[in-house]
Protein backbone atom coordinates (compact mmCIF):
# COMPACT_ATOMS: atom_id res chain seq x y z
CA UNK A 1 0.00 0.00 0.00
CA UNK A 2 1.33 3.48 -1.33
CA UNK A 3 1.84 6.42 1.89
CA UNK A 4 -0.93 8.17 -0.08
CA UNK A 5 -3.51 5.11 -0.04
CA UNK A 6 -2.66 4.69 3.82
CA UNK A 7 -2.61 8.14 4.50
CA UNK A 8 -6.41 8.31 3.17
CA UNK A 9 -7.40 4.96 4.62
CA UNK A 10 -6.31 6.48 7.97
CA UNK A 11 -8.31 10.30 7.84
CA UNK A 12 -11.40 8.46 6.20
CA UNK A 13 -11.15 6.00 9.65
CA UNK A 14 -10.37 8.63 12.10
CA UNK A 15 -13.57 10.45 10.60
CA UNK A 16 -15.76 7.93 10.79
CA UNK A 17 -14.93 6.99 14.29
CA UNK A 18 -17.74 7.44 16.62
CA UNK A 19 -16.96 10.21 18.92
CA UNK A 20 -18.45 10.16 22.64
CA UNK A 21 -21.94 11.67 22.85
CA UNK A 22 -21.44 14.46 25.84
CA UNK A 23 -25.17 15.02 26.96
CA UNK A 24 -25.93 17.62 29.68
CA UNK A 25 -25.54 16.31 33.09
CA UNK A 26 -27.91 16.51 35.57
CA UNK A 27 -27.89 18.25 38.91
CA UNK A 28 -25.79 16.73 41.77
CA UNK A 29 -27.74 14.08 43.39
CA UNK A 30 -26.44 14.23 47.30
CA UNK A 31 -26.87 11.26 49.86
CA UNK A 32 -27.23 11.74 53.65
CA UNK A 33 -28.09 8.85 56.46
CA UNK A 34 -30.66 9.39 59.09
CA UNK A 35 -30.13 7.11 61.77
CA UNK A 36 -32.39 8.09 64.91
CA UNK A 37 -34.70 6.18 66.32
CA UNK A 38 -37.70 8.32 65.71
CA UNK A 39 -40.78 8.01 63.95
CA UNK A 40 -41.10 9.64 60.21
CA UNK A 41 -43.52 12.31 61.59
CA UNK A 42 -41.00 13.87 64.08
CA UNK A 43 -38.24 14.37 61.18
CA UNK A 44 -40.97 16.03 58.67
CA UNK A 45 -39.50 19.20 60.27
CA UNK A 46 -35.96 18.57 58.90
CA UNK A 47 -36.96 17.70 55.59
CA UNK A 48 -39.09 20.51 54.82
CA UNK A 49 -35.91 23.07 55.70
CA UNK A 50 -33.95 21.17 53.37
CA UNK A 51 -36.61 20.96 50.70
CA UNK A 52 -37.15 25.41 51.44
CA UNK A 53 -33.35 25.35 50.75
CA UNK A 54 -33.45 23.68 47.21
CA UNK A 55 -32.55 20.05 48.35
CA UNK A 56 -35.54 17.89 47.74
CA UNK A 57 -35.56 13.99 48.34
CA UNK A 58 -36.08 12.14 45.11
CA UNK A 59 -34.90 14.99 42.89
CA UNK A 60 -31.26 16.03 44.22
CA UNK A 61 -31.07 14.34 47.60
CA UNK A 62 -31.23 10.71 48.56
CA UNK A 63 -31.98 9.83 52.12
CA UNK A 64 -31.38 6.40 53.84
CA UNK A 65 -33.13 6.06 56.67
CA UNK A 66 -32.07 3.34 59.80
CA UNK A 67 -35.02 4.20 62.49
CA UNK A 68 -36.08 2.06 65.40
CA UNK A 69 -39.34 3.11 67.65
CA UNK A 70 -38.88 3.48 71.39
CA UNK A 71 -38.80 0.82 73.58
CA UNK A 72 -38.80 1.42 77.11
CA UNK A 73 -39.34 4.74 79.08
CA UNK A 74 -36.71 6.56 80.24
CA UNK A 75 -35.58 10.49 80.58
CA UNK A 76 -34.13 11.82 77.11
CA UNK A 77 -33.05 15.24 75.99
CA UNK A 78 -35.71 15.50 73.63
CA UNK A 79 -39.40 16.68 75.55
CA UNK A 80 -41.29 15.22 72.00
CA UNK A 81 -40.00 11.41 73.08
CA UNK A 82 -41.87 12.12 76.35
CA UNK A 83 -44.78 13.00 74.41
CA UNK A 84 -43.61 9.55 72.15
CA UNK A 85 -43.67 7.20 75.15
CA UNK A 86 -40.65 8.47 77.12
CA UNK A 87 -40.83 9.28 81.19
CA UNK A 88 -39.12 12.99 80.82
CA UNK A 89 -38.07 15.35 78.32
CA UNK A 90 -35.85 18.44 78.88
CA UNK A 91 -34.24 19.94 75.74
CA UNK A 92 -34.92 21.98 72.60
CA UNK A 93 -37.79 20.31 70.42
CA UNK A 94 -37.03 18.32 67.45
CA UNK A 95 -38.26 20.23 64.80
CA UNK A 96 -36.39 23.92 66.05
CA UNK A 97 -32.94 21.31 66.08
CA UNK A 98 -33.97 19.80 62.49
CA UNK A 99 -34.72 23.16 61.03
CA UNK A 100 -30.73 24.42 62.44
CA UNK A 101 -29.14 21.05 61.06
CA UNK A 102 -30.75 21.67 57.58
CA UNK A 103 -29.81 24.52 57.73
CA UNK A 104 -26.33 23.68 58.14
CA UNK A 105 -26.74 20.69 56.03
CA UNK A 106 -27.87 22.69 53.03
CA UNK A 107 -24.50 25.15 53.65
CA UNK A 108 -22.40 21.87 53.65
CA UNK A 109 -24.53 20.38 50.37
CA UNK A 110 -23.82 23.64 48.41
CA UNK A 111 -19.78 23.53 49.08
CA UNK A 112 -18.80 25.72 52.55
CA UNK A 113 -16.19 23.58 54.79
CA UNK A 114 -17.87 22.34 57.79
CA UNK A 115 -15.20 24.34 59.98
CA UNK A 116 -16.30 27.15 58.68
CA UNK A 117 -20.17 26.66 59.83
CA UNK A 118 -20.73 28.95 62.88
CA UNK A 119 -21.78 26.88 66.09
CA UNK A 120 -25.55 27.32 67.07
CA UNK A 121 -27.36 26.64 70.06
CA UNK A 122 -31.07 26.11 70.65
CA UNK A 123 -32.43 28.70 72.66
CA UNK A 124 -35.49 26.99 74.07
CA UNK A 125 -35.49 24.27 76.60
CA UNK A 126 -38.83 22.21 77.78
CA UNK A 127 -39.63 19.86 80.03
CA UNK A 128 -41.81 17.68 79.63
CA UNK A 129 -43.46 14.82 82.00
CA UNK A 130 -45.30 11.70 80.78
CA UNK A 131 -47.32 10.61 83.80
CA UNK A 132 -48.58 7.48 82.27
CA UNK A 133 -45.57 6.23 81.73
CA UNK A 134 -44.70 6.95 85.18
CA UNK A 135 -47.52 5.16 86.67
CA UNK A 136 -46.84 2.52 84.26
CA UNK A 137 -43.07 2.15 86.02
CA UNK A 138 -44.60 2.77 89.36
CA UNK A 139 -43.30 6.26 90.17
CA UNK A 140 -44.61 9.50 91.73
CA UNK A 141 -43.12 12.49 90.26
CA UNK A 142 -42.91 15.25 92.78
CA UNK A 143 -45.56 18.03 92.74
CA UNK A 144 -42.75 20.74 92.78
CA UNK A 145 -41.10 19.59 89.43
CA UNK A 146 -45.10 19.03 87.92
CA UNK A 147 -45.52 22.39 88.55
CA UNK A 148 -42.07 23.89 86.64
CA UNK A 149 -43.33 21.21 83.62
CA UNK A 150 -43.79 23.37 80.31
CA UNK A 151 -46.15 20.03 79.56
CA UNK A 152 -47.85 17.24 81.39
CA UNK A 153 -48.86 14.30 79.50
CA UNK A 154 -51.77 12.24 81.94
Amino acid sequence: MKRRAFIALLAGATAAWPLPLSAQQGERVRRIGVLLPLPPVILAGFFDELGRLGFVEGRNLTVDRRTAALRRPAVYQWPDLAEQGGLVGYGPRFAEIFRQWARQLAKVLAGTAPADLPVEQPTKFELVINLKAAQALGLEIPPTLLVRADHVIE
